[in-house]
């Protein structure tokens, strides 16, 4: 089992580049459970609705509550974010090779959220690929017991620690 984050600079970059290493690894044989996100941007609203794609193939689950224009506080659903916690944890019990997280963020710095979800998949010996922000990069690295590693945020260098996985690279070829 590893446990790999990864951090970018600009807001939004971390989504797309998840979602692509997640197409990477299912379209190269690997099993994969777990969210990544999809932002929505809305002309009405100074920001984006969030969705998370549960993987591989769905469903789509909003975990943002549209709370206006001018609303500055914590747009989360926690509602939303316990459906797609779920979710995740039944994709990982029917078998994977790979867990992702979109981001290890304020619920799973305090316990919750898909924090139990990554506990147990690495009690399964399942790898795990998170994005984390550097707010919440103390708390994961706590929580890691000084197994996480540091891998930059592009696509090679992801796609790289997937296939130096003992577990993976048997099937991923570069």
């Amino acid at each position: 089992m590893r446990l790999a984050y990864t951090i970018t600079e600009g807001r939004g970059e971390l989504d797309p580049l998840l979602y692509d290493v997640a197409q990477t690894a299912m379209t190269r044989g690997l099993r994969v459970a777990g969210i990544v996100q999809v932002n929505s941007d809305r002309p009405d609203c100074a920001r984006c609705d969030m969705d998370v794609l549960v993987l591989p193939d769905g469903p789509m689950i909003r975990i943002s509550q549209s709370l206006g224009r001018e609303a500055r506080g914590c747009r989360l659903d926690a509602d939303g974010l316990e459906t797609s916690v779920a979710a995740a944890q039944a994709r990982l019990d029917a078998g994977a090779d790979l867990l992702i997280v979109n981001k290890f963020g304020k619920q799973e710095a305090a316990g919750r959220g898909f924090r139990p979800v990554i506990a147990q998949a690495l009690a399964s010996d399942v790898d795990v690929l998170v994005g984390v922000n550097a707010l919440n990069r103390d708390a994961l690295l706590a929580f890691a017991d000084g197994l996480a590693e540091a891998v930059p945020a592009d696509q090679d260098a992801l796609t790289h620690w997937l296939v130096a996985s003992r577990v993976l690279g048997s099937r991923i070829q570069s």
